[in-house]
């Protein structure tokens, strides 16, 4: 068996077994493949034997190329993963992984969190969840939260009658004041992915995201799969889905956005409350200059 056999059953495992989004496929398909390449690996039995030590090397050599902590876990993750399927493939008594822990981000005062991170954990929450729909689901809420800036309330009190998603979206925020934020097209495809997988029907009156027993999505669950995936990125506390909104402020002030623009997109009543996003470090203020806001590209 070649290493593009490995690859390409590993491809079909995400995609159909596991129901992954394109996205995730990708990402973890290429994970595999730079493990194949940079270990020399070529056949399951390679993979599924893997030592710690030789992992440990591997993504050493990974962060060296300039990885961040939460991508160098979220790689890990990926190749954690692909390990337990060669295991399977090799007929492995145990799928288990050797134990290895991923790099940890160090804690300190509450900041935004950075593109990679915010796109990490959409990402995460979809690859750990135990139902290929439940993943879905809090990817696109995740991604509303970061890539439209909406209060994790606003999000969750979208009803059946707001989908499909166009390039605007009106939201009822505090207060009842309502305002138009613009939905960017990975924001758009998550919600239809999951509208797709959805078991429950979405009638217009009903909520557009639901709970595992077709109720309303609660804030807890959308929290705790949160916590779950900073958990195995090794982000610290402060990302939190909150942390997203937050994100989406600071990363588009530093992209030039202006304070009055910034405040009718977060649905602030005065200024002030928009001011905060201010308070940013002058790295972080020159890393979102740089690069504005990831997602618009997509």
């Amino acid at each position: 068996m070649s290493r593009t056999d490995l690859l390409e059953a590993w491809h079909h495992h995400l995609a159909l077994a596991r129901r992954r989004s394109p996205h995730t496929v990708r990402a973890y398909a290429k994970a595999a493949e730079r493990l194949l390449v940079g270990l020399g690996f070529d056949n399951w039995d390679d993979v599924a034997d893997v030592t710690a030590t030789r992992l440990r090397s591997h993504i050493a050599a990974r962060r060296a190329d300039g990885l961040s902590n939460a991508s160098a876990a979220r790689e890990l993750s990926a190749i954690k993963g692909f390990i337990a399927f060669a295991r399977v493939q090799a007929g492995r008594e145990s799928t288990e992984p050797p134990r290895l822990r991923g790099p940890r981000v160090k804690k300190g005062l509450p900041r935004p969190v950075t593109p990679d991170d915010a796109l990490a954990l959409a990402e995460t929450v979809e690859a750990i969840a135990l139902e290929d729909w439940t993943g879905a689901r809090d990817r696109a809420v995740l991604l509303l939260l970061y890539g439209a800036g909406m209060r994790i309330a606003e999000a969750l009190s979208l009803t059946g009658a707001d989908y499909p998603l166009g390039e605007r979206l009106t939201v009822t925020g505090k207060g009842g004041k309502q305002r138009v934020v613009p939905i960017l097209p990975i924001v758009r495809d998550a919600v239809a992915e999951y509208v797709r997988r959805c078991p429950w029907t979405l009638g217009k009156e009903g909520p557009l995201f639901r709970g595992a027993r077709g109720g309303p999505l609660g804030q807890g669950m959308v929290q705790k799969a949160t916590a779950r995936a900073r958990k195995a990125l090794g982000l610290p506390d402060t990302a939190t889905p909150h942390a997203l909104r937050h994100s989406f402020a600071t990363h588009l002030l530093g992209a030039g956005a202006d304070l009055r623009s910034l405040q009718e997109l977060l649905g602030h009543a005065s200024l002030g409350s928009t001011q905060i996003y201010t308070k940013v470090d002058a790295a972080t203020l020159l890393d979102t200059y740089r690069n504005a806001h990831p997602r618009e590209r997509d």
